[in-house]
C-alpha cells in the first residue's frame, strides 16, 4: 500500500505571509498552441516541504547539503492532538524505536512540538520530524524549535497529509527538490507499507 502523504501545490496551505504557488500557462493547445506548457513560481515553504538547517541557522545545512538519508527510509506515524510534551515525546520515541523506525517520526493530528519536547526529539539523535501542520512548533513562535531541531541536524517534514494514514511503521520518501543554496524545497512525501 503507498500512501501520497503531500498536499496538491496549487491548492495547498500556505503559512500566513508567505506567497501563494501560481501557475502560469506558458502554451495551450486549446488555444491553438502545438503543445502544453506551464512556468509556476512559489515559496520554498508552501504546501509539504521540507526544512533544511539553513532555514533558521546562517551557517547551517542548505537544502542540497542535506544527507538524503534523512529523508528515505523507516518511519513511524503516531497521531497526537495538542502540544506535545516530553512525556509524549518519549512516548512516541519508545514505540516507534520498538517498532524498528525511531530515526524518523511523524505526527498525525493537531500536534505542535514544544520546546521541551523538540529537545527530546534532538538528544535522541533522530533524522526527521514532520506534522500536518505548516510549521513543525507552535505556529505564532516557531523559531526556538526550529532552532533545537535544526541545530541538532534533524530535518523537518512540514505539512504532510496523515488522516487516512493508520499509525504504525512505514518506508517514508519524501526527498526534496535539489534547490542549491535553500533554506527548504518542497517534496513528495510518501509512505510505503
Amino acid at each position: 500500500m503507498i500512501y501520497d502523504i503531500s498536499q496538491e501545490v496549487f491548492s495547498c496551505r500556505v503559512y500566513p505571509g508567505d506567497p501563494a504557488p501560481v501557475r502560469e500557462v506558458i502554451c495551450d493547445m486549446k488555444q491553438g498552441a502545438l503543445y502544453n506548457l506551464s512556468a509556476f513560481s512559489m515559496c520554498a515553504h508552501n504546501g509539504t516541504h521540507v526544512d533544511a538547517p539553513y532555514h533558521f541557522l546562517e551557517n547551517g545545512s542548505t537544502i542540497e547539503q542535506v544527507e538524503l538519508e534523512a529523508f528515505v527510509g523507516d518511519c513511524y506515524v503516531a497521531y497526537h492532538e495538542g502540544n506535545v510534551t516530553v512525556g509524549k515525546a518519549e512516548e512516541i520515541l519508545g514505540i516507534a524505536r520498538a517498532a524498528g523506525a525511531g530515526e524518523r517520526i511523524l505526527i498525525a493530528g493537531k500536534a505542535v512540538v514544544t520546546e521541551e519536547a523538540a529537545k527530546v526529539f534532538a538528544e535522541a539523535g533522530i533524522k526527521l520530524i514532520g506534522n500536518e501542520s505548516q510549521t513543525v512548533g507552535p505556529e505564532n513562535a516557531p523559531m526556538a524549535v526550529h532552532k533545537i531541531l535544526l541545530g541538532a541536524g534533524v530535518v523537518l517534514l512540514e505539512g504532510v497529509v496523515l488522516t487516512e494514514v493508520p499509525e504504525g511503521k512505514y518506508l517514508l520518501s519524501a526527498a526534496p527538490l535539489n534547490l542549491a543554496g535553500c533554506d527548504g524545497a518542497p517534496c513528495r512525501a510518501l509512505l510505503i507499507k
